[in-house]
């Protein structure tokens, strides 16, 4: 699973303006037009595949929601959230 927040360099609380600042930046220095890199087009795909999921609020959720049931973000924390929601419904 590819990092959306680590291709465009922002954190996982980055406002909309935020992610797209962060796109055209990035977007401007992966383009494969500009750049010599060899991986260069490769770079600008992901950087693009970040900006449709980021950039469009539905699919962000759901791209979180899955970061999260993957233990992504913070694994130990979430681990916490996951034993005390099951803990509160035995309760």
């Amino acid at each position: 699973m590819q990092d959306h927040y680590l291709a465009l360099g922002v954190s996982p609380g980055a406002s909309l303006a935020d992610i797209k600042k962060a796109y055209r930046h990035q977007a401007a220095l992966h383009h494969p037009d500009r750049s010599t890199a060899p991986d260069a087009a490769a770079r600008f795909r992901a950087v693009q595949e970040a900006y449709e999921v980021l950039g469009d609020e539905a699919r962000r959720e759901a791209y979180d929601n899955n970061r999260k049931r993957n233990l992504l973000d913070d694994p130990l924390e979430t681990a916490r959230g996951i034993w005390a929601e099951y803990f509160q419904k035995l309760i």
